[in-house]
């Protein structure tokens, strides 16, 4: 079955590529296995030399990478060019920190010597998404990378062409053969690639139906899985949040990548004294984006990626309104040339509409009305998932209150929309996935953490 690269902008083939057969696959693994103990010998300055490297050459490109993730997958240019560079940002990161998170740690025994090492584990299998086509990379490679592992990725098979421009970009900078390679495989053979003894770990950012599957093969092969999945984020407006700058912040955090984005905010549990006012303003702000092509300065919303995926989403709003949901604006699938959908809101969202309870891929807002703030709370933890909230108060003790004590999620934000950040642990719980990427925490994932004891 060969690889199709489609234009979203315009329902067009770009390119066709054939997937790598088994004799590839498993030379490719060789090469991973092989590469493994001179990528270790190598030292923490020599792979932070390279990742330096990695760095610069990403802010050097940023331009160009962004062009290739708007062709494949529709992302607005200036947002592939931040992409981009928050790549260049954890690849320094990393560089600069890495040796210091894997430092022995001295523990008082009664031995004359005791301490705990992290040492990498070997090779490690990334399934990755196509909505952050290189940070979704990134953002797991750099940590695991630096700790000494090598990688192979099993990438969307939407942005193929992006992969292998990765793949290219690693091997450029000067990376050795066999430390970052790409697997052309469809989603049948990641059980074999799961099994295979060289992989010594797996990683995948995806669905929450795809995270259960990896997580059963994974198991029984015994095999360390981080997982992060989907999202329903929920952002909590309290009755006394400041209306302007907090309309404006959850209309941004809704609309980041055409709403394609895990820690997306996606439910707005408002309290009833703000309800009317949060929405007249919310509404007027989503009115005005202005749907367009990735390379339209005036643009706010791109394409959906895939026709699929835009047809799922207005499934769920058509079954959301058909369930008791009341539309405020958009909803209707837009007479354009390309998979784009509108910006859309929906009132009167409750538990059993596929807005509340699913994860919605696109720029579609739920608006959840609350009588008290206990009530915000239960409904915004009535989720199967777990990534990320936010809250918006004046009252900042009782935001972090909230955030800290009542959310059920592994990312919470004050009077900010959701986002991942190099220094942060990321990831989720619940349905969300297990595991953190990122900081300290992300790069002693894929390590082994050993005791060392000297009598």
């Amino acid at each position: 079955m060969e690889f199709v690269s489609i234009s979203p902008l315009t329902g067009k083939l770009l390119r066709r590529y054939e997937p790598h057969d088994p004799r590839e696959v498993t030379q490719r693994l060789q090469r991973a296995e092989a590469a493994f103990p001179a990528w270790v010998a190598l030292g923490f300055s020599g792979r932070a030399a390279l990742m330096r490297r990695m760095a610069a050459a990403l802010r050097e490109r940023a331009q160009v990478y962004a062009e290739l993730f708007a062709e494949e997958m529709g992302k607005l240019l200036p947002q592939g060019v931040a992409e981009v560079e928050k790549c260049a940002w954890v690849c320094d990161y990393y560089a600069d920190n890495a040796e210091r998170f894997l430092a022995a740690e001295p523990v008082a025994t009664e031995f004359s010597r005791s301490y705990v090492a992290f040492q990498p584990l070997g090779c490690i299998l990334a399934i990755m998404p196509w909505n952050f086509p290189f940070w979704q990379v990134f953002r797991f490679a750099a940590a695991a990378l630096m700790a000494g592992n090598v990688v192979v990725l099993k990438h969307a098979p939407n942005v193929t062409a992006t992969a292998l421009a990765l793949e290219g970009l690693f091997r450029e900078v000067g990376f050795p053969e066999g430390v970052f390679q790409v697997l052309l495989v469809p989603v049948e053979r990641i059980p074999e690639l799961i099994q295979h003894p060289t992989i010594a770990a797996v990683t995948l950012t995806g669905s929450t139906r795809a995270g259960r599957a990896v997580a059963a093969q994974a198991g029984a092969a015994l095999k360390k899985t981080v997982l992060e999945l989907g999202g329903s984020d929920p952002y909590l407006i309290l009755e006394d949040a400041d209306l302007e700058p907090t309309v404006e912040t959850c209309v941004a955090a809704r609309l980041i990548n055409s709403g394609q984005s895990c820690i997306a905010a996606k439910r707005f549990i408002v309290l009833e004294p703000l309800r009317t006012a949060f929405e007249e303003a919310f509404v007027e702000a989503m009115r005005r984006q202005v749907m367009g092509a990735p390379s339209d300065r005036n643009a706010t919303l791109g394409p959906l990626a895939r026709q699929d995926l835009r047809d799922t989403l207005h499934g769920q709003v058509r079954e959301s309104l058909r369930r008791g949901a009341r539309l405020l604006l958009g909803g209707e699938v837009p007479a354009l040339r390309g998979w784009f959908y509108p910006p859309t809101v929906l009132t009167d969202v409750r538990p059993g509409m596929p807005v509340f309870d699913e994860e919605t891929f696109g720029p579609v807002a739920a608006i959840v009305p609350a009588r008290t703030e206990q009530e915000a709370i239960e409904l915004a933890n009535t989720s199967a998932y777990g990534l990320g909230a936010a809250v918006f108060t004046r009252d900042r003790e009782r935001g972090e209150r909230i955030a800290r004590e009542q959310l059920q999620a592994g990312s919470c934000f004050v009077n900010a929309y959701v986002r991942s950040d190099p220094r942060l642990p990321f990831g989720g719980i619940k349905q969300s996935g297990w595991g953190r990427e990122l900081s300290v925490f992300g790069i002693r994932e894929f390590v082994n953490i050993k005791t060392v004891c000297v009598a």
